[in-house]
């Protein structure tokens, strides 16, 4: 092949990608126009959705927990422990407010519950680090 033909090809290779990315561009809209229809007549219920997020949320921390080596179970327990934290602050909001309602009751609960699980943790991961340290004789 000489110079002319490969810098033809070029071209023709050119304007064949254009057209690809335009119908590209198109089918990109169609499918997100579709999403939108699906996911508007579906209807889902908030209340399915936070029960799906729940159960995925088990699964993952099932697996997370039961296949952590011992040598990572002191940071994983730190973590957990902060993210303890955040659901304190949030069960704080969620209790602060004034008046009597199933939004107290539940923040109260959850405050007390979160403050056990980071208690709970501190215990362990202070047994755990007493575990890896030298023993004197």
């Amino acid at each position: 092949m000489d110079a002319n033909q490969i810098s033809t090809r070029a071209g023709q290779l050119a304007g064949d990608a254009d057209v690809l990315a335009t119908k590209l561009r198109v089918l990109a809209g169609d499918a997100g126009q579709i999403a939108q229809r699906t996911a508007e007549a579906a209807e889902l219920s908030p209340t399915i959705g936070a029960l799906a997020v729940f159960v995925l949320a088990c699964f993952v921390g099932y697996y997370v927990v039961w296949r952590v080596t011992p040598a990572l179970h002191s940071p994983l327990m730190a973590v957990t422990n902060a993210v303890s934290s955040v659901i304190i602050v949030g069960a704080l909001i969620a209790a602060g407010p004034g008046g009597f309602g199933f939004a107290k009751v539940m923040g109260f609960l959850a405050v007390i519950l979160a403050s056990v699980n980071i208690f709970g943790g501190f215990i362990v991961t202070h047994r755990m680090l007493q575990m890896f340290k030298k023993k004197t004789r």
